[in-house]
């Protein structure tokens, strides 16, 4: 299935990586899959809010097999079935993790 992947010519993909703890990244990195990828950090059909730590495990886990210029931070998947205050509380972890992943 990878090389139908690859050859959509995206920039970046976003994969399902959260429920998964990012295994599908060593599958990319043997298949030599050489894009961008997206991993979700976050299992947006839960409505429990992700810690920072949890997310910064996860980015860390990921970027232990993706170049840090190849990777994206983002949910697992649209957010229009959570509600605005744990989206909000999530993406701000989302984002302090990705902070503190790209300074270390």
């Amino acid at each position: 299935m990878l090389p139908a992947i690859d050859a959509l010519d995206a920039d970046v993909t976003s994969i399902e990586a959260s429920r998964s703890k990012m295994e599908i990244l060593d599958d990319l990195a043997a298949a030599g899959y050489s894009r961008g990828i997206g991993p979700g950090v976050w299992d947006i059909h839960s409505p429990r809010v992700p810690t920072q730590d949890e997310v910064t495990t996860a980015l860390r886990a990921a970027a232990s097999v993706v170049p840090g210029q190849r990777l994206w931070v983002n949910p697992d998947c649209g957010l229009k079935t959570r509600g605005y205050p744990e989206v909000e509380a999530s993406l701000r972890h989302l984002v302090v993790a990705a902070a503190a992943v790209r300074s270390s």
